[in-house]
């Protein structure tokens, strides 16, 4: 298909989307009808009509001199990654999980190995079109009329509007990734070198191009440095019956294709998909690799969520009830030690993820100081509640220590922020002016009320 069809596809879709809004009743919330998402605010399931986006799901364009592509909005990072491998090259960012959408991942951030020398996807945006909680289909870009939006829509979680189509950079890569993961029995240790290889990324005479972490108690964590490969003697496969995080502990040097590097965190949803079984060597066999995908244990818990059959069990069975503890957060690398302690001992909790991240730019809605190295931290699972302590006790603990630590919080996961709290945080004064611009009538639900009030 040419440029042109291609563009005049996407012009009927985006066409198509206008109606589809003009069919929503004025006063009826806005949301988007899609199949599948990345959130852990689970909410019950709406009869209310939403946007038709199921046009918007193709890049439209790969461009090898330029280091750029046009993509629509929600095209999964599977798909961008599959067009820009056959070029030798990759989207600057690609966040961990394969149906992770291009414009999720800007509106509500994303992050991985790349993010500690390029930022956030966000961040490798040069424009972007969106339709507004006002109807309006705009484009902005950091320098034109509509650069309010442009620097204020990361972090904005579809409250001012969605994307239709994105313009980024791409990267060149290599055929394979080589990795070291390297052993630390002191967090401090591990953070100083962490902080060390942000600054002057290189290892051993080698380039660091890719750099995570994984903490596997008080005093395991490994640091694992990604360097691409023209060659390799050869490569390993987690895409079946072994397990990528398990490699972590097993081997000091690895090999991978530079696919199966960018989606070694999907396989097994980090270690999440042992919560489902999912790692026991009988039902591994069993179960078909081309399920072996995070979407499909997101729509299981999803199920789970909606019915409780487990939350049932564990009351018969007499076992205490358990608090879902799933959240990233940022905190400044010096203070990575201080909140992996707190962790350990008021939490309990393990494997847990490290990745550094530097900001390119200063972004208002969530604000970290540019070229100040920050540490991702995500957790994933459940604790258990003691008697007399709230449903909501460890993931409250959690975001003030992160407070006391100058850190940040993502919001695709539950919050339990007051109003007051939230917007201090998250630059409450710019984020109601750009409502009041773009989402003039509150079409599209407010950020407190989706992010932490969960409407």
């Amino acid at each position: 298909m040419t440029e042109l069809a291609v563009q005049g596809d996407h012009d009927r879709a985006v066409e198509a989307l206008r109606r589809s809004y003009r069919s929503i009743p004025p006063g009826t919330p806005i949301r988007l009808a899609k199949r599948t998402s990345n959130l852990f605010r689970f909410r019950e399931p709406t009869t209310a009509p939403g946007l038709d986006v199921s046009g918007f799901h193709r890049v439209l364009s790969v461009d090898p001199e330029a280091r750029t592509a046009e993509v629509q909005g929600m095209t999964t990072y599977e798909d961008l990654v599959d067009a820009t491998l056959p070029h030798g090259l990759m989207p600057l960012v690609v966040p961990q999980l394969k149906t992770i959408t291009l414009g999720g991942a800007v509106t509500g951030l994303g992050i991985e190995s790349t993010s500690f020398r390029n930022g956030l996807p966000h961040e490798s945006v040069l424009e972007m079109q969106v339709i507004t909680g006002a109807g309006e289909v705009i484009t902005a870009t950091r320098d034109n009329e509509h650069a309010d939006l442009y620097w204020g829509f990361p972090n904005s979680y579809g409250t001012l509007g969605y994307t239709l189509k994105l313009k980024i950079e791409l990267e060149p890569v290599k055929p394979y990734v080589r990795l070291r993961h390297l052993r630390f029995e002191d967090p401090a240790e591990c953070a100083a070198r962490l902080a060390e290889l942000c600054e002057n990324p290189v290892h051993e005479d080698d380039p660091v191009d890719f750099l995570d972490g994984t903490v596997f108690g008080p005093r395991e964590a490994y640091l694992t440095i990604g360097t691409y490969a023209d060659t390799a003697p050869y490569v390993s496969d987690y895409t079946g019956q072994r397990i990528y995080y398990r490699s972590v502990q097993q081997r000091s040097i690895d090999f991978l294709t530079v696919r199966d590097y960018i989606w070694r965190w999907d396989t097994d949803w980090f270690w999440c998909s042992g919560a489902l079984g999912v790692q026991h060597p009988v039902i591994r066999r069993l179960w078909p690799d081309s399920a072996k995908r995070s979407d499909v244990y997101r729509r299981l818990v999803a199920y789970e969520k909606r019915f409780g059959f487990k939350a049932r069990l564990d009351r018969w069975t007499g076992k205490p009830p358990r608090e879902d503890v799933i959240q990233d957060i940022e905190v400044p690398v010096g203070r990575l030690p201080e909140f992996l302690d707190f962790f350990h001992e008021k939490i309990g909790m393990s494997p847990i993820w490290l990745c550094p991240l530097r900001a390119r730019e200063r972004w208002p809605l969530y604000p970290l100081n540019p070229g100040e190295t920050y540490v991702n931290v995500g957790f994933w699972g459940t604790v258990p509640l003691a008697p007399g302590q709230m449903p909501e006790y460890h993931n409250r603990l959690i975001e003030r220590k992160v407070a006391a630590l100058d850190g940040h919080k993502s919001l695709y996961s539950t919050a339990f922020y007051s109003r007051e709290e939230f917007w201090r945080h998250y630059d409450g004064e710019t984020y109601r002016r750009l409502k009041s611009a773009y989402d003039p009538d509150a079409r599209l639900l407010d950020l407190y009320d989706k992010c932490v009030r969960g409407r």
